[in-house]
């Protein structure tokens, strides 16, 4: 199964660490912000896969995505290591289909700050910005600390460009297992 192609984590518990599930729900979040219907690109990806048993509906992925701590609706529900290898294994697939965007976007972006040129000048670069500010500020409790630090526009930019290179890791070789692998950096024992 798909599932094996990446390596279980050598932690304690067979639940995800609360920085794994923040990264994977950004990762998607940067997914929505890319594609229109993100959400349901992610459930269509999940039927293709065979995934359907770990993601079955759209009230399951809320679900799993909603264990992520800064999350408005955050459900004190562990995330299994199944659900985060299946939310991984989508997004990367997800992100290959979308890597001469992201390569595009990422390219505008670098010589718009070579330049000095405001990032509102490109329409694309804009709309991905835009879309993805606006996911965030609606999706995460802002009185939580991790989402204080980042309430501002520049700051969201920044979160923003920074999960586009991460989605460009995830379509090189071995992408997929090296990204899921960084997910567990520093919590491994």
């Amino acid at each position: 199964m798909i599932l094996d192609t990446l390596p279980d984590p050598a932690i304690a518990t067979k639940e995800c660490p609360q920085r794994t599930r923040l990264q994977i729900d950004l990762i998607l979040l940067a997914i929505e912000a890319l594609e229109l219907g993100g959400s349901e690109a992610i459930l269509a990806f999940a039927q293709e896969l065979d995934l359907k048993g770990i993601i079955k509906d759209r009230v399951n992925l809320w679900r799993m995505r909603s264990s992520n701590p800064l999350r408005r609706a955050h459900m004190r529900r562990p995330l299994t290591i199944m659900e985060a290898k299946a939310l991984v294994i989508i997004a990367c697939y997800i992100a290959r289909r979308l890597t001469v965007v992201i390569r595009q976007l990422l390219m505008i972006y670098q010589q718009m700050d070579e330049k000095q040129i405001p990032l509102e000048q490109n329409l694309r670069l804009s709309n991905y910005l835009e879309r993805f500010r606006a996911h965030f500020k609606s999706r995460m409790n802002t009185r939580r600390s991790g989402v204080l630090a980042l309430t501002s526009d520049e700051k969201l930019d920044d979160l923003a460009i920074t999960l586009l290179g991460k989605l460009l890791f995830c379509t090189g070789t071995a992408g997929m297992q090296r990204f899921w692998i960084s997910l567990f950096d520093g919590e491994v024992e």
